[in-house]
């Protein structure tokens, strides 16, 4: 190639890069959108957990639909009552203080409590457990005991106890129901901490058959259900349920004579690590109101 080829390919190529530059900065200019300066400071009052738990796919997203007012300052479980009064005074709006929200593991189905059916030798996934026959426990409704739940927390708000069940720490955790999503047996669930009354239990086999899988499973004797005014509890597919809208607020069981000891108070208790724990009552115990 000689000299003159070399000069022409140069300046040919100099000349598509000026046009396409020329032609990328004026639609830069015809198509920019001005972003509202709000979004990026309702980003930086968010916690930027980017957890999902708001049901978009991070902060950012959360940021945008919130200016937009597609979603209310509610949306986030993580946020505290500083940061939902922040968000409110970027948009113009006033907050309200909302109550915590934890998460509530409904089984007390561990390894001394469950009845076994044999070795579980598949993925050890508590998904994957639940398709291929539900692990090694005989009950079908119960913790199966692999963590899932645990693993699902961006938090480290969980931990497996030596009994095989997932314990919360209440202090870490945000409320963003991200281990509730996670179980596929749908055992935990997430409620404010003024909820005190749980039946931890989501067995609903007849009486027989779930004394067989577990000691403390829920019988549906109703004997806690008769314990309450009318309407407060019931019974559905042998398995006592609570209205949270009338009633579970109480510090007192409804009985004290649940056979299986299925109905439980849970509150937070303050231990000597930095940590907060669920303290569980079985016994017609008053917690500390």
């Amino acid at each position: 190639m000689d000299l003159a080829s070399v000069t022409i390919s140069m300046i040919s190529m100099g000349g598509m890069g000026a046009l396409f530059a020329t032609g990328l900065a004026v639609a830069n200019k015809k198509f920019h959108v001005e972003e509202d300066p709000r979004i990026s400071q309702v980003l930086d009052a968010l916690p930027g957990a980017n957890c999902g738990g708001c049901g978009l796919p991070g902060c950012a997203s959360f940021a945008n639909t919130i200016v937009n007012g597609e979603i209310g300052l509610g949306g986030c479980p993580v946020c505290n009552d500083d940061a939902r009064e922040t968000i409110a005074g970027i948009l113009g709006l006033e907050a309200a203080k909302g109550e915590k929200i934890v998460a509530r593991v409904l089984c007390q189905g561990g390894n001394y409590e469950s009845a076994s059916k044999g070795d579980y030798l598949g993925i050890e996934k508590c998904t994957a457990a639940h398709i291929t026959g539900g692990g090694d426990k005989l009950c079908l409704y119960g913790c199966l005991g692999y963590g899932e739940c645990v693993d699902s927390c961006p938090f480290d708000a969980m931990y497996m106890s030596e009994n095989g069940l997932p314990v919360i720490i209440e202090d870490k955790c945000t409320g963003c129901g991200n281990c509730a999503e996670a179980c596929p047996r749908d055992i935990i669930e997430m409620h404010p901490v003024s909820d005190t009354v749980f039946i931890a239990c989501k067995n609903q086999d007849s009486p027989r058959d779930a004394r067989k899988v577990c000691t403390r499973a829920c019988v549906g004797c109703s004997l806690c259900v008769r314990g309450v005014d009318e309407g407060l509890m019931t019974m559905e597919n042998n398995l006592a349920r609570i209205d949270y809208h009338l009633y579970g607020q109480t510090h007192e069981l409804p009985t004290a004579k649940c056979p299986t000891q299925a109905i439980v108070l849970m509150e937070s208790v303050p231990e000597d690590d930095p940590s907060i724990t669920t303290r569980v009552v079985h016994e017609k115990e008053a917690l500390s109101a």
